[in-house]
């Protein structure tokens, strides 16, 4: 039967791609971890579009911008569906937006999330984000060298801020011990759809010893930390609604609209669920860029030198940048876009899945195949100059001495299944970076000679491209820098 499906005749030709083996197809050749870097190098000699067959499972490779914006965006129509994720499934996120099927259940989970998260509604969320990147500088002065979690605070308070109206107020919150567990699972289940357990469905049932098993055994023992990401801020804000306690927030809003009426069984496991991706998703992303910020900085340390001439110039050293700033700090808004850019924060774009057969250039895509975007081939298109530098200035205008590139808009998804939080991930993303150039100064640590410590550039296997922290000094920037993140701190602490 394998057999067959691989060796049937199609009306057109398959897009080409490697060599294949008898009846396993490419299964021995694509690589268990990192397969965008394997891809990237298939796409120089086999081209945009790659084929790839998995004992009868249809791969499509989509390696550049044009052919993703062609078939996931142009036609999403075909391209908006998801495979069957057995894997995260059983880790308890399989009725969350990301990895729902396309349909009514998704389209249902889709309408809740963007009735507050579109760019517009994302606008009252701009007061407490900028008190969020207040504390995070303190947090990052406090640690002076170890940033990764003032950066994991500092996403996780704002999600939850936005999903469940609850401030993180200290190191030992219980939700930010959620956040912690969403990301070390993620780290053990392998990438949503591309695990062994996905492919051959019956390794589930197997014992973990058996050779790939053990991704579903991982999955079960996460689960019910898991649940608990889903259920433990959902009845804490059910009961704050219950005693009138409860703060602004998505579900507080959500529940408004029942005037109080008990839920269905359906209503709540959708707000549930979608609560549940909010925070989750939100805190590791926002998180994870943050921490290639960080990366940037300390390799390309001219970049910094810039940002922080141009916030001296706009802002001056006697109050913090706001938003409302962000218009006047061209360079700054390139930073962030090239932090987007430069490490994708999904190097391997979740997979889509095909509802019909389909032609493209030429080139057949069969129904039911598995379509991945490789953004980081991407990222590395022909179009950005010297893509694998860190640059700014790339999508400064011509006429500002810039190269004059356009953004990459590729991190957040496409199609019918963009990120909905993109605008507020954005906004977090830009007040964090804008502040931390405002007030402080990241260098590379020094060994006892003086010398700069080597840096050793490493990305951990989460479902995210999550950089592993890197040694260096965060100082301030002075003394007034200082005071003026001490006098915001205490404004919080004091409202």
């Amino acid at each position: 039967m394998i057999y067959k499906r691989f060796s049937r005749k199609w009306p057109f030709p398959l897009p080409p791609g490697p060599p294949a083996d008898p009846i396993i197809g490419h299964l021995r050749k694509v690589p268990p971890a990192h397969a965008e870097v394997t891809y990237l190098e298939w796409a120089k000699k086999y081209g945009e579009v790659i084929y790839l067959n998995l004992l009868g499972r249809h791969i499509i490779v989509l390696n550049s911008k044009e052919a993703a914006y062609d078939l996931l965006d142009k036609r999403s129509a075909l391209y908006s569906d998801r495979p069957d994720m057995i894997v995260w499934g059983l880790l308890g996120w399989g009725t969350t937006l990301t990895f729902l099927p396309y349909g009514d259940h998704f389209r249902r989970h889709r309408k809740l999330v963007h009735s507050h998260l579109m760019s517009g509604a994302c606008k009252q969320y701009q007061p407490m984000q900028l008190e969020n990147a207040h504390l995070l500088v303190g947090g990052l002065l406090e640690s002076s060298s170890k940033y990764e979690h003032p950066l994991t605070r500092f996403s996780t308070s704002i999600i939850m801020r936005v999903t469940y109206g609850h401030q993180i107020l200290s190191d030992d919150d219980e939700y930010l011990a959620l956040a912690n567990t969403i990301q070390e699972s993620a780290s053990e289940v392998g990438v949503p759809g591309g695990t062994p357990v996905d492919l051959f469905p019956i390794l589930q049932y197997l014992p973990s010893w058996f050779p790939g098993a053990h991704y579903a055994h991982m999955a079960r023992k996460w689960r019910p930390e898991t649940e608990k990401v889903h259920t433990v801020p959902f009845n804490s804000v059910l009961h704050q609604m219950a005693e009138g306690t409860a703060k602004p927030s998505f579900l507080s809003s959500m529940l408004e609209k029942f005037n109080g009426r008990a839920l269905s069984q359906q209503e709540r496991q959708d707000l549930r669920d979608v609560t549940a991706i909010m925070y989750g998703a939100g805190a590791e992303t926002t998180t994870s860029v943050l921490g290639i910020f960080f990366m940037a900085m300390l390799v390309y340390p001219e970049c910094q030198r810039l940002a922080q001439e141009e916030i001296d110039r706009v802002v001056g050293n006697e109050r913090l940048p706001t938003f409302e700033d962000r218009a006047s700090l061209p360079y700054i808004e390139c930073v962030v876009r090239e932090i987007l850019r430069w490490n994708p924060i999904f190097p391997l774009g979740p997979v889509h899945r095909s509802v019909q057969d389909d032609v493209y250039k030429g080139m057949f895509i069969p129904k039911g195949s598995l379509v991945f975007p490789n953004v980081l081939a991407m990222s590395l298109d022909e179009d950005h100059v010297d893509p694998t530098t860190f640059n700014p200035s790339r999508f400064m205008p011509k006429s500002d001495g810039g190269g004059g590139e356009s953004p990459f808009t590729l991190a957040f998804g496409f199609g019918r299944r963009i990120c909905p939080g993109r605008h507020l991930a954005y906004a977090s993303l830009w007040i964090a970076v804008a502040t931390i150039f405002s007030t402080l100064h990241i260098s590379r640590k020094k060994d006892k000679d003086g010398h700069d410590v080597e840096l050793q550039l490493e990305f951990g296997s989460n479902i995210t491209n999550h950089p592993k922290p890197l040694p260096c000094d965060i100082l301030p920037r002075s003394e007034t820098a200082m005071q003026l993140v001490k006098d915001a701190i205490r404004n919080i602490q004091a409202s």
